[in-house]
């Protein structure tokens, strides 16, 4: 071939036409992000949907109202008054129970948020506890999807809503938020973001009592890295985590005018760690006393005893170090508290890395198997979640 041959003139980049917006990158990040999840977040909507329709059916056939249950009845009536009225000044005495035991982020988002938009405080509180639940979704399977691929992601969103007390991601309650934040700073971790994971864990120490578990799962991670090789990332990380859960405990002692004044709050409700020695006696008496134990307490009971085992087999699987603290903080919290029984498997919900090891096997399993094993999860989630509002007298 000659050396002079001609050479075809370079394809020109094609540009957006005259005043057409260019698409940021970080937009085109997040739009493929949002379509990598989308099967994710539609099986959780589905999910939630078949609950909230059982729910319907069950409390139209008993005369009773929906609204009531998801947006104004239990702790939602507490965030409300928080938001309505702020926080106690006085710690008060053995028969009264303190609203300083419910932590600010929720309360503060419905006060602020209904400033600005139309409708009640309960229904602003109702949406964003709906908003986070779906964040918290997308975070579920992002750390899922991390570490499993996925298949395993969208199997996790999907069982994570259909857990017995799943009712509760879409009620006026803090769990979804919770996890929400939890989530995103265990994908922010094992990604290598320390900071982000870091200002994840702020939030969620100000969301929930156990947010401490995040908050430690990111300091061990921080630690880890600072063990590897120095960065004044990590170290910032390992320092900022526990801030939030710290700064809240710090003002209530400073509001009430003693050390242990958040701790003090927590004996007005009865929640003192024992060692598990209450947890143990509960166990027993419903599992081997004669006559017929109430189904929900049975529930909290198995979903303890379950979870249990599920930790062993994250363990087993060599789950990173940070999902076990986090999920081995919450449940050494729950299980050796001291306090009220029932809403147990409530606190465990936001541990969804122990669902880990059941969406690792059945993303392994065929077609068939999968789909059922799904349909009856979905199908018992939305039973339980409808007689813990409906049939069980107290709150979920």
């Amino acid at each position: 071939m000659s050396s002079t041959a001609v050479r075809r003139p370079p394809t020109p980049r094609a540009t957006p036409a005259p005043g057409s917006p260019h698409p940021h990158p970080t937009r085109l990040a997040a739009l493929r992000a949002l379509r990598h999840a989308a099967p994710a977040l539609l099986a959780y909507l589905a999910v939630r949907m078949t609950g909230l329709l059982f729910l319907t059916v069950w409390a139209h056939r008993r005369h009773h109202g929906v609204w009531p249950i998801l947006a104004t009845q239990w702790d939602a009536d507490w965030y409300l008054g928080i938001a309505d009225h702020g926080y106690a000044r006085e710690l008060g005495t053995a028969y009264s129970a303190n609203n300083l035991a419910f932590f600010p982020l929720y309360p503060v988002l419905v006060k602020a948020v209904a400033a600005v938009t139309p409708g009640t405080r309960a229904s602003t509180g109702l949406a964003i506890a709906v908003i986070a639940s779906l964040c918290a979704a997308w975070g579920v399977f992002a750390v899922g999807d991390r570490l499993y691929g996925r298949r395993v992601g969208v199997l996790l969103a999907a069982l994570w809503a259909a857990l017995p007390v799943g009712l509760v991601q879409w009620m006026g309650y803090t769990e979804s938020l919770f996890t929400a934040s939890a989530a995103w700073a265990l994908y922010a971790v094992l990604t290598g973001r320390l900071l982000t994971a870091a200002g994840c864990a702020v939030l969620a120490g100000l969301t929930r009592p156990t947010g401490i578990a995040v908050a430690a799962a990111v300091t061990v991670a921080a630690l880890l890295s600072l063990r590897r090789r120095w960065s004044a990332r990590a170290l910032a990380a390992a320092f900022l985590a526990p801030l939030g859960w710290c700064g809240y405990v710090g003002w209530v002692g400073l509001r009430l005018g003693r050390w242990d004044g958040y701790f003090a709050v927590q004996r007005l409700w009865h929640n003192e760690l024992d060692g598990g020695r209450e947890t143990l006696r509960r166990v027993r008496d419903l599992l081997g006393r004669d006559s017929t134990p109430e189904l929900f307490l049975v529930m909290v009971t198995l979903t303890l005893l379950v979870s249990a085992v599920l930790f062993a087999l994250a363990a087993w699987d060599r789950q990173p170090l940070p999902l076990l603290v986090f999920t081995g903080v919450i449940l050494a919290i729950v299980l050796g508290s001291g306090g009220v029984y029932f809403p147990r498997a409530r606190f465990l919900l936001p541990a969804f890395p122990l669902l880990l090891p059941i969406a690792l096997r059945l993303s392994r399993t065929s077609r068939r198997h999968r789909t059922l094993m799904l349909a009856a999860a979905v199908t018992g989630g939305a039973y339980c979640s409808a007689y813990m509002a409906l049939v069980w007298p107290g709150a979920p």
